[in-house]
């Protein structure tokens, strides 16, 4: 029979060897990276000159503003470590460098910034910016999302979620908005802050005599985005219905540009390489009702943008802000004309039209979405009126991301 000094000693042993098997081990490899090792077998690997970098000692870290104060004259690209541990208690690796310094890092931190692939995507997704959802016409009604504009004002819950699906479906309604000229000014601040153009801040959108815009017509308005003669083009349109024509027309179009260049990808790809190369020249010169404040607004950009990672990022279409000057090669013109057309033709085939009413709010992506309305017909009784504000992405995204993250830090 054991004793029992015996039986306590196979149990610390038992529990000693537990815990070195569930202990996470750290090594140093070929002086570039440090590696950590998890009990499941999971590694963690980070170059050396990252951590050293990255150091949040507040020598090298001031946390109160999130901000280096290491004031490195040139990247730390010499930087290694002459040994590395893991402290179990603490959860923290300690890297001792050659130059005598001393880091620690928070697992948490680490496993946040992990250089995975699957880490770096998750990032990308869930912080960065949500994923956007392609849709096709015939997918318009899935896609709708519907606010009450109270809800949106008063509750950061609606609020996120509002912004969400401008961020993933392109576009959103809102109902039940006040009669008042200021709701698209209200909800802008909600987010944040309003963008400032050449229009102003708000504008209107009705039948004006000697219109300076074509949108100030009633005629129809072809798909199009707004302003893309600027080099920051607005983010979000906000647009709501004071009045509603009592005409057949005023309905409004749309068209997933990102869904429309995705099938000009696939299905045309000569097509697409062009419209994704070649630079369009944008314009709008004149004023809005004061001739003492003149804008000469110019941009080059293809029809297709995308961002640094390849996904679009922002279409540039406006038949009425085309210029007349085409800046490239001759034996280029008329190839990039037939993409257009295959362009506009995956655009009409894919919209689709809806009215709102008094009271609405039609909130869009202006970067991605195509929009138009069909013509109406005023009377002296019903003068269609809309009243709209733009946002831009920056700010939605920094708002959207504060509501989620609320307790975020670095």
């Amino acid at each position: 029979m054991l004793s029992c000094r015996h039986m306590i000693g196979q149990l610390l042993n038992q529990r000693q060897f537990q815990r070195y098997a569930s202990s996470i081990t750290a090594k140093i490899l070929n002086q570039r990276y440090v590696e950590l090792t998890q009990p499941d077998g999971r590694q963690l690997k980070y170059p050396s000159v990252w951590l050293r970098d990255n150091c949040q000692c507040p020598e090298c870290f001031h946390g109160a503003t999130r901000a280096r104060q290491s004031y490195w004259e040139r990247c730390p690209l010499d930087a290694a470590a002459s040994r590395v541990s893991y402290d179990e208690k603490r959860q923290q690796l300690v890297v001792n460098w050659e130059d005598a310094h001393n880091s620690v890092y928070d697992l948490e931190w680490l496993e946040q910034r992990d250089f995975s692939v699957e880490a770096r995507q998750r990032y990308l997704d869930e912080v960065y910016k949500p994923p956007a959802q392609l849709w096709s016409k015939s997918q318009f009604g899935e896609v709708t999302r519907e606010f009450a504009y109270k809800d949106v004002i008063e509750q950061d819950a609606v609020l996120s979620a509002w912004l969400e699906a401008l961020a993933v479906q392109g576009f959103a309604l809102l109902r039940g908005a006040p009669d008042d000229v200021q709701v698209a000014r209200h909800l802008a601040e909600r987010i944040g802050y309003i963008k400032h153009t050449t229009y102003g801040d708000v504008f209107e959108v009705k039948s004006k005599p000697n219109a300076g815009n074509y949108a100030y017509l009633m005629k129809p308005l072809p798909m199009h985005t707004d302003m893309p003669y600027y080099e920051y083009k607005a983010g979000i349109n906000i647009l709501h219905t004071l009045v509603q024509s009592d005409s057949p027309g005023g309905a409004n179009t749309m068209t997933d540009g990102f869904f429309v260049a995705d099938k000009l990808r696939r299905e045309h790809p000569e097509q697409y390489e062009l419209l994704s190369r070649v630079p369009v020249n944008w314009f709008d010169i004149g004023h809005d009702g004061d001739a003492g404040k003149p804008f000469h607004n110019l941009w080059r950009a293809p029809v297709i943008c995308l961002d640094v990672d390849g996904l679009f990022a922002r279409i540039n279409h406006n038949t009425m802000k085309r210029d007349s000057r085409f800046t490239v090669p001759l034996d280029k013109v008329v190839a990039w004309y037939r993409a257009y057309d295959k362009f506009l033709q995956l655009v009409y085939d894919e919209a689709v039209q809806f009215k709102t009413r008094q009271g609405d709010v039609f909130v869009f992506n202006n970067l991605r979405m195509l929009h138009g309305r069909t013509a109406y017909e005023d009377s002296p009784q019903n003068q269609r009126h809309l009243v709209g504000a733009y946002v831009d992405w920056d700010t939605i995204y920094s708002k959207l991301r504060s509501l989620k993250f609320p307790n975020a830090k670095n």
